[in-house]
């Protein structure tokens, strides 16, 4: 009988693995073509004598389909910033499946370092959603309400899984924004 040695015991893992960099890492997930969205919620007013609450915004395009029955999506949100601050205290959003005529709001709703999504949202048609109070973008191709059913610590990101309150497929025209390599896109 031959000989077998024993498997190798694997490292504790910690940041990049041996031999990846975050720039491969970086460049080899470019070339995976991903759908845009403009992941909303409301922050409510801290005082209700006071101010009123601020709508918040920021494009994502790790985004994707969880389950059919019940419906849940994931969003995965970068640990720390101003939308997982927000669902980690409030658990309703929306999300609007962004047509290739709004690349303009992609780009906007990704800008680093921005002051206020109050400004943001000024000439941006939206309609307030039913069920979850957030922005739901005129002429998204499609719209979707959640509700924060789980989120996961995974390296410096968390994933938010959400159960779909309300799904909806506006009469939009054309086709839906990309993003591959970098750069926003248009299939075709």
């Amino acid at each position: 009988m031959p000989k077998t040695s024993p498997a190798p015991s694997m490292p504790a893992p910690a940041g990049h693995a041996e031999g990846v960099s975050e720039d491969e890492f970086r460049a080899a997930m470019s070339r995976l073509a991903s759908g845009v969205v403009l992941v909303t919620a409301h922050e409510p007013a801290l005082d209700p004598e006071g101010p009123p609450g601020e709508d918040v915004g920021m494009t994502a395009t790790s985004f994707m389909s969880v389950s059919l029955d019940p419906p849940l999506v994931m969003v995965s949100l970068r640990e720390g910033s101003r939308m997982d601050d927000l669902l980690a205290e409030q658990p309703l959003w929306a999300v609007s499946v962004l047509s290739e005529s709004q690349r303009h709001i992609a780009g906007r709703f990704a800008m680093k370092g921005r002051l206020s999504d109050r400004l943001l949202f000024q000439d941006v048609p939206y309609v307030r959603g039913v069920a979850s109070g957030a922005p739901v973008l005129d002429g998204a191709l499609a719209t979707l309400e959640c509700r924060t059913e789980q989120r996961v610590t995974a390296g410096d990101h968390t994933l938010v899984i959400g159960r779909v309150l309300t799904a909806a497929v506006p009469a939009a025209d054309g086709g839906p924004l990309t993003y591959f390599r970098g750069r926003y896109r248009q299939l075709g």
